[in-house]
C-alpha cells in the first residue's frame, strides 16, 4: 500500500464518515418526530423508544451507506481537484485507474459489510424492533403467529395450526395441519388439508383427512371434502404476513423457503426476487463509487464541482437508483421479470452508466 493510496483512503474515509453521520442523523431525526407522537399516546417509556430506534438503525444504515459512498466520492474528488492534487498526480504519471483504486477498494469493503447486514443482522434487528414496538411501546399482546418456515397459529386453547403457503390476497392457505390437544396437552388428533379458503361464512378446509388417536392406542382416520374451521383471522391478517415475512428472514432462510416452494410446485418468484434483491443491493456501493468517480473526472479530470453541486448530484442519483430498483423488484415479485434480473437490474443499469462515463474521461 503506497503512501499516496493511504493518503487518499484516509481523506476519503473522513469525508465518508461525515456524510454517513449526517445522513443517519437527518433520517433518524425525521423518523423520530414522525413516530414520537404516536408513541407518546401509548405512554411509552423513553428507554423503550430509544431501544426501538437502536434496533432499526442497522436497516437505516443499510439504506444510507451507498448514498454516503456516492456523496463522499464526489466531495473528496472535488476537494482534490480544487486543491490541484489530481493535476499533481497526473503530472507525475499516475493514471486515473490508480487514482480511483482507493475509492473502489473502500466501496468494496462497505459492500461486504452491508452484505453481512443483509444476510443476518438486519433480519434479527428488525424482528426485535417489531417486538419492542408492538409489545413494549404499544403494549399489545404478543402475536400468535411465528414467522418461520411454516408459520404457526394458535386456535382457541386446544389447537395449533401451521401452513406452508399463503396465496396473494391472503384468502387461501395451503398445506394445512391442525394439532388437537386435550386438557392435559396430550395430542388427541391431527387434521391435514390441502387448502383452506375464506368464504362469507368463514374459513373452510378442503380435501383433508382427520386422524384421531384412540385411548387404546388405535387410530381412527376420516376423510372429508370440506370442513369448517373456527379461525378468527381474516385474509388481511395473512396478507400482512405475506408482505413482510421475508424482511425478518435471513438470506439462507429465504433461499431454503423458495427452494421448497418450487419443489412443491408453487410460485417462488416473490421470495427469489427478495433474495436476489438483498444480495445485489449491498454492491450498489461499488457501483455508486464508480459513478461518482466518472462524474467527477469525466471532462478533464481536474475540474472541481463544489460541495453543493456534489451533494445535489448524489441525492438525485440516489433517488433515481432507488426508484429503478423498487420498480424492478415489484416487477420481479409479479413474475414480469425473472427474479435474478429483477434483483440485479438497477445495479447493471447504473454500472453501465458509470462505465460509459469512465470511457468519456480524458486521459
Amino acid at each position: 500500500m503506497t503512501i499516496l493510496f493511504r493518503y487518499m483512503l484516509r481523506e476519503y474515509i473522513k469525508v465518508f464518515a461525515m456524510c454517513f453521520a449526517g445522513l443517519m442523523t437527518v433520517y433518524l431525526v425525521v423518523d423520530f418526530f414522525e413516530k414520537v407522537r404516536r408513541f407518546i399516546r401509548y405512554d411509552a417509556e423513553v428507554h423503550d423508544i430509544l431501544l426501538y430506534f437502536m434496533f432499526i438503525s442497522p436497516h437505516i444504515s443499510f439504506q444510507m451507506a451507498p448514498l454516503a459512498v456516492l456523496m463522499a466520492t464526489l466531495l473528496t474528488l472535488g476537494v482534490f481537484s480544487k486543491n490541484h492534487e489530481i493535476t499533481a498526480m497526473r503530472s507525475c504519471g499516475i493514471s486515473l485507474y490508480r487514482i480511483a483504486l482507493p475509492f473502489l477498494a473502500f466501496a468494496l469493503g462497505v459492500a461486504l459489510v452491508l452484505l453481512l447486514f443483509s444476510a443476518v443482522v438486519i433480519p434479527l434487528s428488525t424482528t426485535q424492533a417489531e417486538y419492542v414496538k408492538t409489545a413494549l411501546i404499544e403494549k399489545k399482546n404478543s402475536p400468535l403467529t411465528f414467522k418461520a418456515d411454516r408459520p404457526w397459529l394458535q386456535i382457541g386453547n386446544q389447537t395449533l395450526m401451521n401452513f406452508a403457503v399463503v396465496d396473494p390476497g391472503g384468502a387461501t392457505l395451503r398445506e394445512i395441519r391442525l394439532y388437537h390437544l386435550g386438557p392435559d396437552f396430550k395430542l388427541n388428533g391431527i387434521t391435514e388439508a390441502k387448502e383452506a379458503h375464506y368464504t362469507p361464512q368463514g374459513w373452510v378446509l378442503l380435501a383433508g383427512i382427520h386422524r384421531r388417536l384412540l385411548p387404546d392406542g388405535g387410530l381412527l382416520m376420516t376423510d372429508f371434502e370440506t370442513r369448517p374451521i373456527e379461525l378468527s383471522q381474516i385474509p388481511e391478517d395473512f396478507n400482512t404476513w405475506l408482505s413482510v415475512g421475508s424482511d425478518e428472514m435471513t438470506l439462507m432462510d429465504i433461499r431454503a423457503y423458495a427452494d421448497r416452494l418450487r419443489k412443491d410446485g408453487y410460485s417462488a418468484a416473490r421470495f427469489l426476487t427478495d433474495y436476489y434483491g438483498r444480495v445485489a443491493f449491498p454492491f450498489v456501493s461499488l457501483v455508486m463509487a464508480l459513478v461518482g468517480i466518472a462524474l467527477s473526472l469525466r471532462r478533464s479530470g481536474v475540474r472541481g464541482r463544489g460541495m453543493a453541486r456534489g451533494i445535489g448530484q448524489a441525492l438525485a442519483i440516489g433517488l433515481l437508483y432507488w426508484t429503478v430498483h423498487s420498480l424492478a423488484i415489484a416487477l420481479g415479485r409479479t413474475s414480469v421479470l425473472a427474479p435474478l434480473m429483477a434483483g440485479w437490474f438497477a445495479n447493471g443499469l447504473f454500472l453501465s452508466f458509470g462505465l460509459y462515463l469512465i470511457l468519456k474521461v480524458r486521459y
